[in-house]
């Protein structure tokens, strides 16, 4: 089903997540960051945190907490089997650290296509929010939806 402008300004859920320090030490350690600041309590605080630091792309993870984080895309009438991650951008308007908790509001804010609309362009914006509500990350992310050709729109070379 192909996208069309009507789904912009679309809600399309978030999650929230108790940041531990254990998810972070975890978290370090599947992406390979070995800073001690990331995994070591007196190394964060002795570089002037109160408690560890979440890593610059980790906000990701808190939007993946709700219970189907990609229900929005099905009730779009989006073939998961069809998406790929185009692009991730992070615009950090503060550090967030384990002990905070973290919650996510989504909505998409642009849909474009390309090749006569075999591939679709999903523009979402997520708002990372601290406890106090204040932002502490935006996110902003480009799905690319490929679109197969109708059956019978290519012809064999004979």
């Amino acid at each position: 089903m192909p996208l069309d402008q009507s789904v912009i300004a679309t809600d399309t859920g978030g999650g929230t997540m108790l940041i531990t320090r254990s998810l972070l030490r975890r978290f370090a350690a599947a992406t390979g960051q070995d800073d001690p600041v990331y995994i070591d309590v007196d190394a964060a605080r002795a570089a002037g945190h109160p408690d560890l630091p979440v890593p610059p792309t980790f906000f990701f993870s808190v939007d993946l907490e709700s219970a189907d984080p990609a229900v929005y895309l099905a009730d779009l009438g989006v073939d998961l089997r069809t998406v790929l991650h185009g692009e991730q951008e992070f615009i950090y308007h503060r550090m967030a650290h384990a002990g905070e908790e973290l919650s996510t509001t989504s909505r998409i804010v642009d849909v474009s296509s390309k090749k006569g609309g075999l591939l679709e362009f999903l523009r979402r914006e997520t708002a990372v929010r601290g406890q106090d509500g204040a932002i502490v990350c935006v996110m902003r992310t480009v799905l690319v939806v490929r679109n197969p050709p109708a059956a019978g729109a290519c012809k064999e070379a004979g």
